[in-house]
């Protein structure tokens, strides 16, 4: 399955509030160009959730809107599509927390995101068996009850119903969160192996700055809602004021 992007994604100037009052996201501007890894940074608070539901449409009258600027998917305002209609146009989103179908097995919630396209069994199985092919530990487990599988695996499973769709970018929200660094880090790997041999674009939201900056092409860091800096990995991997306030000091270098 090899995915094609002639577009890109650029957020302008958005403003995104929480009901009527609480202001979220603040100015914020940002690219993800086809083919890249792009990692939205910063702690707890900073925004990142709610920019990457801006993007993907998720956010509504009871869960906040975005205010003001505007979201271009390949040229075409976000706002002017539903959030299934996005998801057919190839931009989908793995939420904070994985959310799998716990009483459903895990080939069930992979099969689940292939819906969406309404594709013939032939072209199921394919897609299917692409998953199992990037995330082999899936197949071993193919029939075992999500909710019975461990949250690295809750995690690949999650991310495996969303390359069903097709996707031409995929938004991650903290895939390291509650895992142990070896399952991080073969996540990671994943994500790499999909964008150089698949072409998948990413743009995931992480805290974990050592990390994603070892990975991602460019890099954003929010602080209050608003992007306090921003640059190429090695350009942020490079300064010191970023070493000192969000690697803890420690060099982060980039894998082979």
């Amino acid at each position: 399955m090899t995915l094609q992007d002639t577009g890109f994604l650029e957020v302008r100037n958005i403003e995104a509030l929480y009901g009527s009052a609480i202001l979220a996201v603040r100015d914020v501007s940002l690219t993800v160009g086809k083919g890249k890894i792009v990692a939205l940074l910063g702690a707890n608070g900073a925004g990142k959730t709610t920019t990457l539901k801006a993007v993907s449409n998720l956010l509504g009258p009871e869960r906040g809107h975005v205010s003001k600027g505007t979201i271009l998917w390949r040229g075409i305002p976000v706002g002017a599509l539903s959030a299934s209609r996005l998801v057919a146009q190839g931009v989908v989103q793995v939420l904070e927390g994985r959310h799998c179908f716990a009483q459903l097995t895990v080939e069930e919630n992979i099969l689940s995101g292939g819906y969406v396209r309404k594709p013939g069994r032939a072209e199921l199985a394919r897609s299917l068996e692409q998953v199992y092919a990037w995330f082999p530990r899936l197949k071993e487990k193919r029939k075992v009850k999500a909710g019975l599988t461990s949250g690295g695996e809750q995690q690949m499973v999650a991310i495996g119903r969303a390359l069903m769709t097709r996707p031409r970018l995929v938004l991650l929200d903290e895939p390291s969160m509650g895992l142990a660094p070896i399952i991080v880090q073969e996540i990671f790997e994943i994500i790499r192996t999909l964008n150089t041999q698949a072409g998948v674009s990413f743009l995931l939201a992480e805290q974990n700055a050592n990390l994603a900056l070892r990975y991602a092409d460019h890099a954003y860091i929010l602080e209050n809602g608003r992007v306090a800096l921003s640059g190429t990995a090695e350009e942020l991997r490079r300064r010191e004021d970023v070493h000192d306030f969000y690697l803890g000091g420690a060099p982060a270098s980039r894998p082979n």
